[in-house]
């Protein structure tokens, strides 16, 4: 399992490193620097909002599937066509819920129109997901791969013809973004129930009262867990827009984008490991064997990443946000600088957090996002009147910490993990380590960007050192046989 786990986590990283970082930092950044912040930031909390009822396309379903599938791969079948007509069913309660509560927020005009379309991608979205966790849940791990890519290698190619085609002599507006991501989700859609759709040996849809009542009854711990953890994680904007209001509301949720987006990019790489790792615990925990192996190396891997990426990027704030954006805003680098110790956290969560999920830990999970959820509420209430977008990192961060600390120790309790003193050194010596590399390399002579590069080798160098990343080790697990 850890050859199958490494090599498809090979594959997932090298097709989404190529292709999402490009989307990132070369399309959707630069949209925002073409737009402005005022325009972006109307789009980014319609966006957040939209997230808000998310929950509703798919209320647990796919999580629940892609555990189970991998558990029982014959109900593929059996439950396809069930689940199609319940997914339909939830799309048109989500549109009304959606737009009801944006009417009673007072949305009107072009927040509408814009949260009409950013609405409909979010329901191509969460089928897309579906219709993943189909095939993850089978294990076909190089097909979800590139299926991770294609909406996004798709948008880049529409987004570079309207940003520099020269298919029209209008300025880019925002809605042609939201309409080209539109557009490269339905292929994207079509391409995945294709494959499904010959898996499942699917012929027609089959209305089963008690087939519905009994998925969604299994999947709603599921939901209740994707609800709390998508509003502590993305109510953030719509804190910053509603307390603030009007123009300052827009241009500090833009603000807050701009540092949003980089830890955003940045937990990618963890999402890519649960995706992996969520239906590999599932089959490996049904058969008894053991998770340390897989689990040891996924956490080594990303605390090494994650501990690197946010003291590297509080360090190198200013410079980073001047390279990326386009502007005078002093408010970015602070907030960067703040927020991206959440992506320690979240790298946690996304480990701890799958492995507690395929082991079926849901009351737990929910009760901790619980807790999470009113400390961002609390937090950004308090904060962001005062302290605008830099209310809203204090409150992502303090959120993302109380979920991922109380989640490892479940996983320890309930698992039965030893305690490795060495390796609890190695660790905190690594923290050390970085600290002491970002200091010295900020007093090096050269210019930021070579001393950046020379703390990144340093950084390496380190975890290699301290045995948490084993390049010899990882090799001989790739040429290993299953």
């Amino acid at each position: 399992m850890q050859r199958k786990f490494l090599t498809n986590l090979l594959l997932l990283l090298f097709l989404n490193l190529l292709v999402k970082p490009f989307w990132i930092l070369g399309i959707d950044r630069t949209v925002q620097n073409t737009v402005g912040e005022e325009a972006y930031g109307l789009y980014f909390f319609i966006l957040n909002f939209s997230f808000l009822f998310n929950i509703l396309l798919d209320m647990g379903i796919t999580n629940f599937n892609n555990r189970n599938i991998a558990q029982h791969k014959h109900l593929l079948n059996k439950h396809f066509s069930g689940i199609l007509i319940i997914k339909l069913l939830l799309a048109s309660f989500y549109f009304l819920v959606t737009f009801s509560v944006a009417l009673i927020i007072g949305y009107g005009g072009q927040q509408l129109y814009l949260l009409a379309w950013v609405a409909l991608n979010q329901f191509l979205l969460s089928f897309i997901l579906y219709l993943r966790s189909n095939i993850s849940g089978l294990l076909m791990f190089r097909t979800d791969s590139f299926l991770s890519v294609l909406d996004r290698l798709l948008m880049i190619l529409f987004c570079s013809i309207l940003l520099w085609g020269h298919v029209t002599e209008a300025p880019f507006r925002i809605e042609w973004f939201v309409y080209a991501q539109t557009l490269a989700y339905l292929i994207t859609f079509l391409i995945a129930f294709g494959i499904v759709v010959k898996r499942a040996a699917f012929r027609r849809l089959n209305w089963n009262t008690a087939f519905f009542i009994m998925i969604l009854k299994q999947s709603f711990p599921y939901a209740m867990l994707i609800l709390l953890m998508t509003m502590y994680y993305r109510s953030d904007s719509v804190f910053i827009e509603r307390l603030l209001k009007g123009t300052v509301g827009y241009q500090q949720s833009g603000v807050y984008a701009k540092a949003f987006r980089l830890l955003d990019a940045a937990n990618m790489i963890p999402l890519l490991f649960s995706v992996l790792l969520l239906p590999l615990f599932s089959r490996m925990i049904k058969t008894n064997q053991s998770i340390v192996p897989i689990l040891k190396l996924s956490f080594s891997l990303l605390f090494t990443l994650s501990v690197s990426v946010a003291i590297g990027s509080a360090f190198y704030r200013y410079e980073l946000m001047e390279l990326l954006y386009v502007g005078d805003s002093r408010l970015a680098p602070l907030v960067f600088g703040k927020i991206m110790f959440s992506f320690v956290a979240m790298s946690s969560i996304y480990i701890f957090g799958s492995l507690l999920t395929a082991n079926g830990n849901l009351k737990q999970l929910n009760m901790i996002s619980l807790v999470a959820l009113l400390v961002n509420f609390t937090i950004n209430i308090i904060l962001v009147p005062k302290y605008m977008a830099i209310g809203s990192a204090y409150a992502n961060l303090a959120t993302q910490f109380t979920a991922a600390i109380p989640q490892i120790w479940l996983a320890i309790r309930v698992f039965n993990l030893k305690w490795n003193g060495r390796y609890i050194l190695s660790l905190a010596g690594f923290i050390a380590g970085i600290l002491v590399i970002n200091i010295v390399s900020r007093q090096l002579p050269y210019s930021w960007l070579i001393n950046f590069c020379i703390m990144v080798v340093f950084s390496v160098v380190l975890s290699v050192a301290l045995k948490l990343l084993d390049f010899k080790g990882l090799a001989k697990i790739v040429r290993e046989k299953d």
